[in-house]
């Protein structure tokens, strides 16, 4: 099934509010501020944080100038949302289409096997990571948000955590399972328990995967998930 087949993938822009239409740049100019580095209207996470960087408005070309120097010549970066149009002298490495989902009805429970991953854990969550590519991820990303996981054995096979943060909001994300212990139902765990921690706080929970990738998105919808919107994404290049 595809996404466009599926029945459930509707949009609806009323859920969530509008600080989701540019999660990124709210993330960064409010509660992740303390890993940005800003220049007017563009503003970054620190390389060894996450490779993303926001533009207060991607349609005025004053902020793809504060890009370039903010981030200097020849440096690669990702940028998602929607309108993405950098300069013509700008690379461009990749386009892609996301999804953006909501949580409307999830179910929401600590998980007695989750453990709390902190930076002792690193090599074996960037060997996990490596081995499934759920997305960028830094040294430091742990960072952002709590990060859970499963071990078997004493090795690492499943993991989820927090990103985004726009005000109100956090993004579940680097969802990933190792393959030899997928089928059990580790991800929907975890997932689970970290929107728990999410909703303590009194945030709502938000995910962002590949339009592409129908397995997952299916798995989110049919746990209480809602599309608010597509997005783009583009991994970009300032020029020399």
């Amino acid at each position: 099934m595809t996404v466009t087949e599926n029945a459930t993938m509707v949009v609806d822009p009323s859920l969530g509010d509008p600080v989701l239409d540019n999660a990124p740049w709210a993330s960064l100019t409010g509660p992740h501020r303390r890993f940005a580095e800003r220049r007017g209207g563009a503003v970054r996470y620190s390389p060894d944080v996450a490779p993303f960087v926001a533009l207060a408005n991607p349609r005025d070309p004053r902020c793809w100038t504060d890009v370039a120097q903010l981030l200097g010549p020849g440096i690669g970066f990702a940028v998602s949302g929607s309108d993405i149009h950098p300069p013509e002298s700008w690379q461009t490495e990749l386009v892609g289409i996301g999804v953006q989902l909501v949580d409307v009805d999830l179910v929401k429970q600590r998980d007695p096997e989750a453990v709390r991953l902190g930076p002792a854990d690193l090599p074996d969550i960037l060997d996990l990571v490596e081995r499934t590519k759920p997305g960028p991820f830094r040294r430091r990303t742990i960072e952002l948000g709590t990060y859970l996981g499963i071990r078997r054995g004493g090795a690492l096979v499943a993991m989820a955590g927090e990103r985004l943060h726009p005000p109100g909001w956090t993004e579940i994300s680097a969802v990933c399972t190792d393959p030899a212990h997928r089928g059990q139902g580790l991800a929907t765990r975890l997932v689970s328990a970290v929107a728990a921690g999410i909703a303590d706080r009194g945030d709502r929970v938000l995910l962002h995967a590949l339009a592409t990738n129908t397995p997952a998105i299916d798995l989110y919808l049919s746990r209480g998930f809602r599309l608010r919107r597509y997005t783009e994404f583009r991994s970009v290049t300032t020029p020399e």
